[in-house]
């Protein structure tokens, strides 16, 4: 088990960095490509939203097969649309690139979690699956910084070349270390498939994790894209500055998952989810104030710890909406998860636009504290029978 569980680790950290690499060099790659900064965010909606519309399909796949070869299989995907990325020389096939990649990357993270449901009992699982959340927040640390750093020396599209290496030497990896691992699922049959998207639903905390997860992603997430040119518009045009405030999210999830067992012990699952949801809207909020850049890596480091306050333990529940289609309800948390991812810079995009940079921030921060407090109302485990 320690084997699956640290190449799942490798795995999930290659697709954090993947996601998040990219939203430090927003105004590089629009000054390349002859586009608005604006414009260029859209490209996390690129590859958010089929990252989200293929999650019921691989959802299904992962119940039915082999979840480390689908693993596998999404993983060379995402290289190799990344590696494209690299080459084009218009946005029009960047955002294609990227849509590819969105495809690629929903087979990794969410099936990932979905196998260390099925490798690990529910009462270790919040440690098991800090680790993965460790690795994820690594790639999100390491990823923001050295993609801000590479393009600041050697120009945006080193930062594509150097992610698909990345990519490349994981499924290297991985290719060994899933040697000999079965991991089948039940085998092809569609008729399961409509029956544990019921079996889902059915559980009356689908709708309150589904909902959370949509807010969190839009919310929170959406701003990182414009983070770099929120910092152009004050004067600091480096994309490396975004790269180490977006690394300070990672570096707080750091801490998340390295004490995560004191703050269950001395918290609760109900108090954790309520002070994620507040701590993290007030950290939003602030970034109206456009303090200088180490402030706001301050409050990004609070940012990464209060999501994932919040966002493991809504990831738990939905673990175990219907544990016999577990590959399935982790697709639909990361499908309404990364609708959320989808919408968010297109609303950042309008709202900045017409209404103003401070009022759409405090409105987003009001959500994201009304989120914490629905969970820690509504989420909490049956009483055992």
């Amino acid at each position: 088990m320690n084997r699956v569980l640290t190449i799942l680790a490798f795995i999930s950290f290659c697709g954090s960095m993947f996601m998040r690499s990219f939203d430090p060099i927003t105004p590089d790659i629009a000054e390349g490509l002859h586009v608005l900064p604006s414009t260029a965010a859209l490209l996390s909606t690129a590859f958010a939203l089929p990252f989200a519309l293929v999650q019921p399909v691989l959802g299904a796949l992962a119940d039915m097969f082999n979840k480390p070869l689908l693993m596998l299989i999404c993983l060379a995907l995402l290289s190799l649309a990344t590696l494209a990325g690299a080459l084009v020389d218009n946005f029009e096939l960047l955002l294609i690139t990227r849509m590819i990649a969105g495809i690629g990357s929903g087979g990794l993270v969410p099936i990932a979690f979905a196998f260390v449901g099925d490798l690990v009992p529910v009462e270790d699982r919040q440690v098991a699956m800090g680790r993965l959340l460790f690795a994820i927040m690594t790639g999100n640390l390491l990823g923001a910084t050295s993609a801000g750093i590479i393009a600041d020396v050697m120009g945006w599209r080193a930062v594509f070349t150097a992610m698909a290496v990345l990519g490349f030497v994981i499924f290297a990896v991985a290719v060994v270390g899933f040697r000999g691992l079965g991991g089948k699922g039940g085998g092809f049959d569609l008729s399961q498939t409509l029956p544990n998207y019921r079996a889902i639903f059915r559980n009356p905390l689908a709708k309150f994790c589904f909902l959370t997860v949509v807010i969190e992603a839009m919310f929170m997430y959406g701003l990182f894209p414009h983070l770099a040119s929120l910092l152009q518009n004050v004067g600091d045009a480096r994309a490396s500055i975004a790269g180490i405030i977006i690394a300070g999210f990672g570096f707080g999830g750091v801490i998340y998952s390295l004490r995560v067992a004191w703050l269950l012990n001395r918290l609760g699952e109900r108090w954790m989810m309520r002070l994620g949801g507040i701590v993290m809207g007030c950290c939003i909020a602030f970034v109206a104030l456009r303090p200088p850049w180490p402030v706001q890596v301050a409050d990004f480091v609070a940012l990464g710890l209060a999501f994932y306050m919040l966002h493991a333990v809504v990831q738990i529940y939905a673990s175990e909406l219907a544990p016999a289609a577990r590959g399935s309800a982790m697709a639909l948390h990361s499908f309404f998860f990364f609708m959320g991812q989808a919408a968010g810079p297109v609303f950042y995009k309008y709202g900045f636009a017409h209404i103003g940079v401070a009022p759409v921030l405090a409105f987003a921060g009001v959500m994201l504290v009304l989120a914490g407090l629905m969970c820690g109302r509504y989420l909490r485990r049956a009483a055992p029978v």
